[in-house]
């Protein structure tokens, strides 16, 4: 049922975005933006695995890619290192400012909709998810102050790996042979707990 509700939820929240698009009023989006910025202090990256338009549509993209048996691209390893995450923010924060102080309206939304697509159709989503999405930078940030958020019961955990091949961030991480969620990186999609054969998985 939960399934089932985030895929609604996604879905309504997609139309929206595409709504706003299309009467001019995209620029309304960054104030829901704003509100999951103040949410995810508490309550992790809810934005990201639930609201955010670009992850509905690259998780449809993955999932036809897997039907059909496309394989994505190796990441280049220049693309992976932590900097690149930084400079697409910097850039992000410069076209808005650029957009407040001008008044001129750039597409900054709709391009970061098209390119996380693009990204998605040749590269595995992680690389979209942690390098190039700059509010996905941002959350990063706000959700290491997080009090709710995807937890591992090692008590339950059997350490069989499937929370780990799951995540399309790579946000679980593994010490002394123990799976961990990294709070600030998942992205809260469920993918893990709806994996997870012992139950050990859950948000609180």
């Amino acid at each position: 049922m939960n399934k089932i509700l985030q895929h609604l939820i996604q879905i309504a929240f997609l139309i929206l975005f595409v709504a706003l698009i299309l009467i001019g009023r995209v620029h309304l989006w960054m104030g829901l933006f704003v509100l999951s910025f103040i949410v995810s202090l508490w309550f992790s990256r809810i934005y990201c695995g639930w609201i955010c338009p670009i992850n509905t549509a690259m998780c449809f993209i993955t999932l036809l890619k897997s039907r059909l048996h496309i394989k994505s691209i190796k990441i280049p390893s220049y693309l992976s290192r932590p900097l690149i995450r930084y400079i697409v923010l910097a850039a992000f924060i410069a076209a808005f400012l650029f957009t407040v102080v001008s008044g001129c309206q750039l597409p900054v939304l709709p391009v970061l909709f098209a390119s996380g697509i693009i990204i998605t159709l040749l590269f595995p989503p992680e690389l979209w998810h942690y390098n190039l999405c700059p509010f996905g930078t941002i959350f990063s940030f706000s959700a290491r102050l997080s009090k709710h958020y995807m937890r591992i019961n090692s008590d339950k955990c059997i350490n069989c790996g499937l929370c780990y091949q799951s995540c399309p961030i790579k946000a679980v991480n593994i010490e002394e042979d123990t799976y961990r969620i990294i709070k600030n990186e998942c992205l809260v999609c469920m993918n893990c707990a709806r994996k997870c054969r012992k139950n050990a998985i859950t948000y609180q």
